[in-house]
């Protein structure tokens, strides 16, 4: 395909980089320090100039472009940027916006703006918070054909009875498929003999029942459920919409907030989170209200370093787990070296969703894993399919290394993947793959 990506921020390079070696790129940014450092770096098109102007478009060649990604930190250059191509092209349009209204606008009547498919960074990053928090041990959390499977990713730690296990002694559910170890910055396929050693990153798939038993299984002492008690910190958007998908989940939560008009706002949209307006680095303030006996604390301050400070007093009061929003993603792996249990990176959420649009093959979800070493995929089978109507041990030698078949859902109904499952045309199929061979595998099955 030939791609159009307007704003080079950490959005913009992140997708221009993961579509540089399929696709041909060409990237419109206003900031000429930029443009000159992608076109050194990657193999795009960068060009200097105004995504929303028509003459800068079709400089970037619009008439032959079939999908146009607008990705600037602008809501409304992104949705201008979108309206303006679909005036003067059939390019797929794709807006990137943090303001949850005009999503909602957007849902109400597709295509609206001339937009075919919106992301809202704000919501996006809130339900990502929000699967982990019943999962203990879970560091990422990604729902497949409708909510009928997951992909969890758990850290071993030394006291887990999984550690020194094989996955063969560790495979103990009906609906689980190991799919893959992440160790000192490697993905590996892992077999039955393969040991889980702590410090191991542990990737499954598999039915929502066995994945909440498997994460019972890696962290015993925490119990998951609803009756966890989460704080969050901060009443930013993000903030805002983790608190209500929690309400909405049963769970008890606790919001602080330092504006006493922002506090007074949150305290009537959110009935039942209890609010309070307080600096949440201060200590006196968390040790009188009890803050240490949280199950919980999700740090969505608006500065990455507040949500450290904020993060590390937690667990220094004895806050089991912390989540921290961290804006800039290359510190993602800094503060979780440091002691933050979970990093979300915005920017990386947003990349993941759009993702999806730009896999050959039509993968119908996507998501990466360990920066974009390995990704899960979601495709319906066709008649083409190497799959179709061939059991899987006979079907999988078609396909190159790296690719485990972690689900398969038939008829809205989860099907276990064993040697003999046979797939058929319309199953909905969740594979692990390495990101090297995702394009061929995407276009086999």
């Amino acid at each position: 395909m030939r791609v159009v990506i307007i704003g080079a921020g950490q959005v913009g390079s992140s997708i221009a980089a993961d579509l540089d070696a399929t696709h041909e790129v060409v990237v419109v940014e206003c900031d000429p320090a930029r443009v000159e450092e992608l076109n050194y770096s990657l193999d795009v098109l960068a060009i200097q100039g105004d995504g929303t102007a028509v003459s800068t478009l079709e400089e970037a060649g619009i008439d032959d472009a079939d999908m146009v990604i607008a990705s600037t930190d602008n809501d409304e250059t992104n949705i201008v940027a979108c309206s303006t191509v679909k005036a003067i092209s059939d390019a797929f349009t794709i807006a990137r916006v943090k303001n949850t209204e005009y999503l909602w606008t957007w849902q109400r009547s597709e295509k609206a703006f001339g937009i075919d498919f919106m992301v809202c960074t704000n919501l996006l990053t809130a339900e990502a918070i929000v699967r982990v928090v019943g999962l203990p041990a879970a560091r990422d959390v990604d729902p497949f054909a409708g909510g009928r499977v997951q992909m969890a990713e758990f850290e071993v730690d030394e006291g887990s009875p999984i550690a020194g296990e094989t996955v063969a002694e560790a495979d103990r559910f009906d609906a689980l498929t190991f799919a893959a170890i992440l160790r000192n910055g490697n993905v590996d396929i892992p077999r039955g003999e393969t040991v889980i050693e702590a410090g191991d990153r542990v990737v499954v798939i598999g039915s929502p029942k066995s994945v909440q038993e498997f994460a019972t299984t890696v962290a015993p002492e925490e119990s998951p459920g609803t009756a966890e008690e989460v704080v969050v910190v901060g009443g930013s958007e993000i903030g805002f919409h983790v608190a209500r998908l929690l309400e909405e989940r049963g769970f008890s939560s606790r919001l602080i907030e330092q504006d006493p008009d922002r506090a007074r706002e949150l305290a009537e949209d959110l009935p039942n989170t209890v609010v309070m307006e307080s600096d949440a680095t201060n200590l006196d303030f968390l040790e009188r209200e009890h803050i240490g006996e949280a199950d919980m604390l999700i740090a969505t301050l608006d500065s990455d370093e507040k949500n450290l400070l904020v993060s590390l007093l937690a667990q220094r009061l004895g806050v089991e787990r912390t989540v921290a929003v961290i804006d800039t993603t290359a510190y993602v792996e800094l503060f979780e070296a440091v002691g933050i249990d979970v990093g979300v990176s915005p920017r990386e959420v947003v990349a993941e969703e759009i993702t999806r649009f730009t896999r050959e093959g039509g993968a119908e979800n996507v998501a990466l894993i360990e920066s974009d070493k390995a990704e899960v995929l979601e495709i319906e089978v066709d008649s083409d399919s190497v799959l179709v109507d061939r059991p899987i041990h006979e079907s999988v030698g078609s396909l190159p290394e790296g690719v485990v078949i972690g689900a398969i859902t038939r008829d809205r109904e989860f099907v276990v993947p064993r040697g003999n499952t046979r797939i058929q045309r319309g199953d909905h199929v969740v594979v692990f793959v390495d990101t090297a061979v995702s394009d061929e595998v995407s276009k086999l099955l």
